[in-house]
């Protein structure tokens, strides 16, 4: 599963009948241990006692051999925690001589929630520990992205039990986050360019930018954004992410330097959970068509190739910018030819849901697309839009909607 709907998936699993945190990892680890999408076995949940300074056993579920509930590992004489507080996911040998007992010999563990301060280094609040059929480095990867939606939905739960936003506050917000987003219409050169960005809420985590250095008017960069988080921080995130890069084409940096730049300021910036995806491509002024671009773990935009009436998706070529401080981004390239069609979207268009629940998805979209190619770049957007607001009539889905058609008209 990719990185962007694993943790999707994992979002779905919060409810909101729970009382407290640990009614929520109950939850949430019952529903990844029980999902047939992940490929976990069992697992446990330990929490940290600042007392006793260890970690104790508050949970068990699935497959898995039963420890005694409430059994506690001193944090001193098992140094696998600071390790977990250092890299968030690992898988090591076991140690423990009860654990070892028990038949556990290799485990796979993730920390969750706040990262509290032991000594000089740091421990997380929670452990998640997983028994599965495959410990590799696939797996490891799994863990990282599982520790960042939990995270974040014990974030958001904190966050729900003492927001109260003021409306003046949220005016201005939206005021500031309006102010960000370019014109929907650019002509350049050869390309013919609308966007459209539409908040759940009065403010959103979506955006989109047209960005021109001032050396260099004859090279556009298009960036379309998703902040993870909701409402007022999603949309800081944005607003922030947004100034970084104009900064950043402002200084003439080239697309790797720029996404290891703006991936390091959220990092130091906002907490881990509080991530974004982001695609970014440059346009020249040239008969060949040529498109830089890098992709941020965002969702594959879909390229129409009209000679050959066929969608081509643009993949990842790096990680979702914030968590992985030392993530380095790759660069691809591919050629606009004449009647091209390049849609550039956010997961709130292919993810909206009927009222039987069904996603909007790749295919109708794409199907979209291939319908609309021959229309100028504003009919495709606001076609696309339309179609999916038609498809999710009535159902209240939860997310922003942003699209971004780029045209080659000659």
């Amino acid at each position: 599963m990719d990185q962007r709907r694993l943790y999707r998936t994992i979002e779905s699993f919060a409810t909101g009948n729970v009382r407290n945190e640990r009614d929520l990892l109950k939850h949430v680890l019952n529903q990844i241990v029980s999902s047939d999408k992940i490929h976990l076995q069992g697992g446990r949940v330990w929490q940290y006692e600042a007392v006793s300074r260890s970690y104790r056993l508050v949970y068990q579920t699935g497959v898995i051999e039963r420890l005694d509930h409430g059994y506690r590992i001193p944090v001193t004489s098992y140094p696998t925690f600071l390790r977990v507080g250092k890299e968030r996911s690992i898988i090591a040998k076991e140690t423990d001589r009860y654990l070892k007992k028990k038949g556990i010999t290799i485990y796979s563990v993730t920390g969750v929630g706040d990262r509290i301060p032991f000594g000089k280094t740091f421990l997380y609040q929670y452990l998640l520990a997983f028994n599965s059929e495959s410990l590799d480095t696939e797996l490891l990867s799994e863990l990282n992205i599982i520790s960042l939606a939990v995270s974040s939905l014990l974030s958001r739960m904190k966050m729900e039990r003492r927001a109260k936003l003021l409306a003046k506050d949220i005016d201005r917000a939206r005021e500031i986050q309006q102010s960000i987003l370019p014109e929907s219409s650019l002509q350049f050169h050869h390309y013919d360019v609308y966007g459209i960005s539409i908040p759940d809420r009065i403010v959103g985590g979506d955006f989109f930018d047209y960005l021109f250095s001032e050396f260099d008017q004859d090279r556009l960069s298009i960036a379309v954004g998703d902040a993870a988080s909701k409402g007022l921080k999603a949309a800081a995130q944005a607003m922030y992410v947004a100034g970084a890069l104009r900064m950043g084409v402002t200084l003439a940096l080239k697309i790797p330097s720029l996404m290891s730049r703006v991936n390091t300021l959220l990092q130091q910036t906002f907490s881990e959970e509080h991530f974004i995806s982001m695609f970014y491509a440059e346009f020249l002024n040239d008969r060949k068509g040529l498109m830089l671009y890098a992709n941020a773990g965002h969702n594959s935009p879909m390229l129409y190739r009209s000679k050959d009436r066929g969608v081509e998706f643009l993949e990842a070529t790096g990680q979702i910018l914030g968590p992985f401080p030392n993530e380095r981004y790759r660069v691809e390239n591919t050629y606009i030819h004449p009647d091209d069609v390049l849609v550039i979207y956010t997961d709130g268009i292919t993810e909206a849901r009927n009222s039987s629940g069904d996603q909007y998805g790749e295919r109708r979209l794409a199907h979209r697309i291939e319908q609309l190619h021959g229309k100028s770049a504003e009919e495709i957007c606001r076609g696309l839009l339309a179609h999916v607001e038609g498809f999710s009539k009535g159902v209240e889905d939860g997310d922003d909607k942003t699209i971004v058609v780029v045209k080659r008209i000659r």
